[in-house]
């Protein structure tokens, strides 16, 4: 139903919604840490800052993200979305010529690696 609607309803906007409504409460535990909808729309705040004004990056541009499972993976994603750029998720236990292929086919701007 949400994707019959005009605008269509993004994830972006349903987290946007919750973090405004609910900024306190827990969205992701990782470990032992606890991180708020607050929490993870700081940081993607400020990842979209340093991705845009530091590394130049603008809307529409690809971005290969080769992340493992952790905290940095959500915002970063978040952050993105945030920019208006695509992001191409890579296995991070992918190498040699599956990784070459991947990043190959991504046609990504940036890669963001740990």
């Amino acid at each position: 139903r949400r994707l019959s609607r005009h605008p269509v309803v993004t994830l972006l906007d349903v987290f946007q919604q919750h973090a405004r409504r609910r900024p306190r409460r827990p969205l992701l535990r990782f470990q032992d840490d606890i991180y708020t909808f607050e929490d993870m729309d700081r940081q993607s705040n400020r990842a979209a800052w340093a991705l845009c004004r530091r590394l130049g990056l603008q809307s529409g541009r690809t971005v290969a993200v080769f992340l493992p499972n952790e905290p940095a993976y959500l915002w970063t994603w978040l952050a993105l979305a945030k920019l208006g750029c695509p992001m191409a998720c890579l296995n991070c236990n992918v190498r040699g010529r599956a990784l070459q292929h991947a990043l190959e086919a991504a046609q990504a701007t940036l890669v963001l690696a740990s």
